[in-house]
């Protein structure tokens, strides 16, 4: 348990609302910053009071709780609320913008699983919203421009959810682990959603027993299967050349400033955040023929909510990648001739960077790259476009370039390094995307029973 003797404690502060008078807390412990709500003065009066004397009697303060020993035992009654709030604060400084929001998604689904009273509970849409982005996104909770329905809906939360130590009751877990498997119209959450937030929940569950609010994980136990995760690529989602040059055409009548961005995911199989995050300097190319692309950086779309710096793309290192470790993938001809097209048609911005959107000159949005490409594929595929699986996403693009690297003969160990994936995750992956093998055995089964070929 990490501990601390640099504990600061602030004036308490009120903040009054229309009906209710609220009293925060605050106090800090080695850099982080902690607050409680109260109703009355009194008790936040006494509560900082405790805080301080520990502090004066030199005792150590709890890094991840915020709370000195001598009142940490007295704490282990915390309601879920609290110990949400406390896990979200412990993941927030090494977490990706990205894993922040999914933490605080999954903390919001397993806290409407925990209330005890559906009584006087506000609208669900805004306690939803509340909890997500106010309570469970540290860098927001403390803020003083919190909407006034937004601090009712959170003092709700905070009085109407179980103890966190609850979580060892298997008709409790049993609860919120099929709440978690479910859409709030009934119907079943996508599996690999669920398996997202059944990691968070088993990773809250460890932390409370590193806490001490819980001995053991109760979760393994629990006889409770998840729905199973599909890994494999569906072939139909997969494009072929001719499909992909059309689609390419069809942006270049609508947003030719995105032609080349997609043409990165297709013919050198990036990631949108890597081709997102792709500066000049990146980029060896010749007049024409193969270049390289070295890949150092990505920028994957969160939302200047989950950022440290605001921005709504973050600035991370590569998937899979330590801090500073790159990848180098081959540049066809065809998209070197693009990239020199884009450059020279549309330049860089400041920094290098190949793609912005039309508007904002410093950022690539996500909703412009999603409408672009579905409007090419209305384009392109008429009135099929809804139903169709062909390219439906412009991640289907990086599907396409692995899959016809595969099948073009390209060992598997060559094309994992190209993609960025290990062997075993790019088999799995695309297992159903590699054409032609089923025809070749049936011609070796044949040949082995001693019989003609079959047409």
């Amino acid at each position: 348990m990490l501990t601390s003797y640099n504990a600061r404690v602030w004036k308490t502060t009120v903040r009054k609302g229309t009906r209710v008078t609220t009293y925060y807390v605050r106090w800090g412990v080695d850099g982080r910053a902690f607050n409680r709500s109260f109703r009355k003065r009194a008790q936040a009066d006494s509560f900082r009071s405790e805080l301080v004397s520990a502090a004066r009697k030199g005792e150590a303060f709890n890094v991840n709780s915020g709370l000195p020993e001598s009142m940490q035992q007295a704490d282990k009654e915390i309601s879920w609320y609290e110990f949400a709030c406390d896990y979200v604060d412990a993941k927030w400084p090494k977490s990706a913008a990205t894993t922040r929001r999914t933490i605080a998604e999954a903390m919001t689904a397993v806290t409407c699983s925990m209330f005890t009273t559906d009584r006087g509970q506000p609208d669900g849409v805004q306690l939803r919203s509340a909890l997500k982005r106010y309570a469970f996104n540290t860098s927001r909770r403390a803020s003083p421009e919190i909407p006034e329905h937004t601090m009712h809906a959170l003092r709700w939360a905070s009085r109407h959810t179980r103890p966190a130590a609850d979580l060892k009751d298997p008709q409790v877990l049993r609860r919120i682990l099929d709440d978690l498997a479910t859409r709030l119209d009934d119907t079943a959450r996508a599996p690999s959603v669920v398996s997202r937030w059944r990691r968070i929940l088993h990773n809250a569950v460890e932390y409370a027993i590193e806490c001490k609010i819980l001995t053991t994980n109760p979760i393994p136990a629990l006889k409770w299967k998840p729905a199973r995760t599909v890994q494999a690529v569906d072939s139909r989602r997969v494009a072929n050349p001719t499909q992909v040059r059309a689609l390419l055409k069809a942006v270049s009548m609508r947003a030719p400033h995105l032609v080349a961005f997609y043409a990165c995911l297709y013919f050198a199989a990036l990631r949108p955040e890597e081709a997102a995050g792709l500066s000049k300097q990146n980029l060896t190319l010749p007049a024409e023929g193969w270049g390289e692309i070295h890949l150092e950086r990505a920028r994957p779309h969160a939302g200047s909510e989950w950022t440290n710096s605001g921005d709504k793309r973050d600035n991370r290192q590569l998937k899979q990648r330590a801090i500073g470790e790159t990848r180098t993938v081959p540049c066809p001809p065809e998209l070197t001739a693009l990239l020199h097209r884009h450059i020279k048609r549309f330049g860089t911005t400041a920094d290098g960077r190949l793609f912005v959107g039309q508007r904002n000159a410093d950022h690539l949005p996500v909703l412009t790259v999603t409408r672009t490409w579905a409007r090419a594929r209305e384009a392109v595929f008429g009135e099929i476009a809804g139903t169709s699986h062909v390219a439906a996403r412009p991640y289907d693009l990086r599907h396409a370039a692995v899959s016809t690297w595969l099948n073009a003969g390209v060992p598997a160990t060559q094309v994992a390094e190209w993609a960025g994936h290990s062997v075993d995750v790019l088999l799995a992956t695309y297992a159903k995307c590699i054409d032609g093998e089923a025809q070749r055995n049936r011609a070796k089964i044949d040949q082995a029973l001693g019989r003609s070929p079959s047409p």
